[in-house]
């Protein structure tokens, strides 16, 4: 049995779903899909041209603080960007392009730690292609590769899928087609794939 996992690099509960969905899908034996996808075409689409938390400050400060306390219950690190959202598209085609690679959840980690606790750029080539380079030997060919209309294309088309299944946020679980949405949903998703196993 498998978890489909959408996700976009920005997104903040995305970042708590990241650092818990191995621990907690291992035991189960349930395999775990990664799926970027972009949130801004999701948003345009509803009339947002920005993050909600950014067009609604009550929501925006229940958010941030939220994150605050889920990071320190859950001891996963935690510093308020400097830049929110930041641009993931790059890393977004990287794992798109090579979404069955073993370096993938360590280096989507990785990717979302950058961002969420240490305050960096991951819009950077630079900064990705130090995180490809502790998980893989070819990060240059991958950073390049994902640069290419090829891998433009395969993002564009994963948000579109993302789109027709009815994604409207991140995080999002499908398990057999059923729509899970939420970090706080992630172990309900599991729940339902073990019992269909």
């Amino acid at each position: 049995m498998k978890l489909e996992y959408w996700f976009d690099f920005a997104s903040t509960y995305s970042y708590l779903s990241t650092m818990r969905i191995k621990a907690l899908a291992e035991p189960l034996g349930i395999a775990i899909e990664w799926r970027p996808f972009l949130l801004g075409p999701i948003f345009r689409d509803q009339g947002w041209m920005d993050s909600p938390f950014n067009l609604f400050p009550a929501k925006g400060r229940y958010m941030w603080r939220d994150m605050e306390r889920s990071c320190d219950r859950l001891a996963i690190p935690f510093r308020r960007p400097s830049q929110f959202p930041r641009n993931g598209l790059l890393a977004a085609r990287i794992v798109c392009a090579h979404s069955r690679a073993p370096w993938v959840p360590e280096f989507t980690r990785a990717v979302f730690r950058a961002n969420f606790a240490d305050d960096l750029d991951i819009a950077d080539s630079a900064v990705l292609a130090q995180l490809l380079g502790e998980v893989t030997t070819d990060a240059a060919a991958i950073i390049a590769a994902a640069q290419t209309e090829e891998s433009k294309l395969g993002l564009r088309k994963q948000t579109e899928l993302a789109a027709r299944r009815q994604i409207f946020g991140a995080p999002s679980f499908i398990v057999n087609e059923e729509l899970y949405w939420g970090n706080d949903r992630l172990e309900e998703a599991l729940e339902y794939a073990k019992q269909l196993r």
